[in-house]
């Protein structure tokens, strides 16, 4: 982090899901055990996303299928560009899903290991990335207590979020501080 010339950024996936787990609700104290319905589908919305630690900077791209090493690709290509306008070379900080390492996008990353490298944090560690941190924000400010009558809302409400963020922003670099 002190070397001027490096940019370190965070990057992972989440889902957010249009009907939410947990219910908050006043029960009559004779009810013993009620019983709480929950919407029957689980529908969901995933993102890649990236935050440059220095500035809170962030990149995201909205995944409509599943994550995958063609999906992952595609996102890498988009932080690549995204990252490379500061003429540092960057670190990014990842998580070790299978798909991050995979033999697609190997010869990619060795082409960009100059400039672009990732760094694999070790299994069973996402405390380390500082992105989960965004994760559970992103969650606090847009789907936290909120009734989403559709995915695309969901999707509105988080994407307006990330889009106010994106060209850099101080909640997220304080947020993500590694000291």
């Amino acid at each position: 982090m002190a070397d001027p010339a490096i940019d370190l950024w965070a990057s992972d996936e989440v889902h957010f899901q249009q009907h939410g787990s947990r219910c908050r609700m006043w029960i009559a104290p004779e009810d013993s055990d009620p019983i709480v319905l929950h919407e029957p589908t689980r529908k969901s919305v995933g993102y890649f996303g990236a935050v440059r630690l220095r500035d809170g900077k962030f990149v995201h791209r909205r995944e409509e299928d599943k994550f995958n090493a063609d999906s992952f690709w595609c996102f890498l290509k988009q932080l690549r560009r995204a990252s490379s306008h500061s003429g540092k070379k960057v670190y990014v900080i990842t998580d070790n899903a299978r798909y991050h390492h995979a033999t697609l996008h190997k010869q990619y990353r060795e082409k960009c290991a100059d400039r672009f490298t990732l760094d694999f944090l070790p299994p069973y560690s996402p405390d380390l990335n500082p992105i989960e941190r965004v994760w559970k924000l992103t969650r606090k400010c847009c789907t936290h207590n909120q009734y989403f009558p559709t995915l695309a809302s969901v999707c509105h409400a988080v994407e307006q979020k990330f889009n106010e963020w994106a060209p850099g922003s101080d909640v997220l670099r304080k947020l993500c501080a590694i000291n």
